[in-house]
Formats: C-alpha cells, sequence, structure tokens
C-alpha cells in the first residue's frame, strides 16, 4: 500500500510566517516584559490605553486580538494589581470604560527606555528604510483585509 501524497498547495504558508515573524519579535520585548512583571497581553493593553485613552472592553478585545473570555481574566488581574479602573457610563450603567491608573503610567514611564532600545535593536537588524516598508506594509494588509469583511 502506497502512502498518499500531501497535497500540493500553491501558496506560501503565510499564517506560519507571521506567526515565526512575530515570535521573533516579541522575543526582543519579552526580557523587558517579565522584567517589569507585565505579560504580553497587559503590555498590549497598556499600550493601546496609551495610544487611544479610555476604551470599553469590546474595543480592547477587538484592537489587542483577545477573545472576549480571555479579556475578561485579563481586564480582573489588572485591576487587582492596579493597572486600570473600570468605570461604568452615567447614561448606560451595563456598559463599561477601562482607562490606565497612574501605577500603570508610571510603569510604562519606566519600561519606556528600554521598550525604545528593542525598538532600536530591530531597526538595526533590519535597516530603517525596511522597518519603515514593514510598517506600511501591515497597514495596508490589516485595512485590506478588514475592509474586506469578515472571513467566508
Amino acid at each position: 500500500m502506497s502512502t498518499p501524497r500531501p497535497p500540493k498547495l500553491a501558496r506560501r504558508n503565510l499564517p506560519l510566517l507571521l506567526l515565526q515573524a512575530r515570535e521573533h519579535v516579541i522575543a526582543r520585548f519579552r526580557p523587558v516584559l517579565n522584567a517589569h512583571g507585565i505579560t504580553e497581553q497587559q503590555w498590549r493593553i497598556v499600550r493601546l490605553l496609551l495610544e487611544r485613552g479610555p476604551l470599553e472592553p469590546r474595543e480592547i478585545g477587538c484592537s489587542c486580538r483577545i477573545s472576549s473570555p480571555s479579556l475578561a481574566g485579563v481586564l480582573a488581574r489588572m485591576e487587582e494589581i492596579g493597572l486600570i479602573a473600570r468605570r461604568r457610563f452615567d447614561d448606560d450603567q451595563r456598559r463599561v470604560r477601562v482607562s490606565l491608573t497612574a501605577a500603570s503610567r508610571a510603569l510604562a514611564g519606566r519600561m519606556a527606555p528600554e521598550i525604545d532600545r528593542a525598538y532600536e535593536r530591530i531597526e538595526e537588524l533590519l535597516g530603517a528604510q525596511a522597518c519603515a516598508k514593514f510598517y506600511r506594509a501591515l497597514d495596508e494588509v490589516i485595512a485590506a483585509l478588514d475592509a474586506g469583511g469578515p472571513p467566508a
């Protein structure tokens, strides 16, 4: 009995390539996060709230690509350790706004020089032009796939 042939696929494995690239990039930041006692998901949330200000949990989950069940646990832990505060909307008690605390802003301030050094090192390895192209390409991919609607 012969072994069945694997299917011939026409394109490279884009999801795997993106995952490998992500892992190479996050490896440059992981030591900084670990040294400051913050997880990758928590840091994504802190960075998002630093850039955009207070948001609702669904907006955070969507932007940070964290599922709703996982996000609930992450936000609960962040609130417990004093990194975020949650406040109900005055006009709709069902809705909650998540914001950073002074402690999380101070943490981000302490981390900023180390985070910047990690970015500088990546830019040294890839080159400034390649990094700029990569950012543009990622922005284009995200915008195009977002505009294309949900996956079939």
